[in-house]
């Protein structure tokens, strides 16, 4: 059976202050991600429907904070608490500090990223892949 731990994975990205280590197994990206720094990454949304994350996610808080705009509910999720934010959502502020992991479907994770690293580039963030 596949696994993967923070330790383990081969893949990172750093978009602004946000840093991912992931790996992708049978078609899901399972993504530990810290943001550095306090975050709205609405601005990183341009462009796609909506200007939201069609993406759904399946999560857990280990550390911090993290606000996203489900609808038209604001949904807090706290450092203990698993989430799930269907396609459609907004991530509205990710406090410094906060440490999650997600399981999402590499197909759409793939396209909302592609949009957030135009986005990036386009504020001057700095974007870096290894693979």
């Amino acid at each position: 059976m596949p696994k993967v731990s923070r330790d383990s994975a081969t893949k990172t990205e750093e978009v602004g202050p946000v840093r991912d280590r992931f790996e992708i197994i049978d078609g899901y990206s399972v993504n530990f991600t810290v943001f550095e720094e306090d975050i709205d990454a609405t601005p990183l949304l341009k462009g796609l429907p909506g200007d939201r994350c069609q993406c759904p996610h399946w999560g857990y808080v280990f550390k911090g904070t993290m606000t996203v705009r489900v609808g038209d509910s604001d949904e807090v999720y706290h450092a203990g608490e698993a989430f799930y934010t269907p396609p459609g959502h907004t991530p509205l502020k990710h406090q410094a500090g906060t440490e999650v992991i997600m399981f999402s479907p590499e197909a759409e994770l793939s396209r909302t990223g592609a949009a957030v690293r135009r986005n990036a580039a386009e504020q001057s963030l700095h974007v870096r892949t290894s693979e």
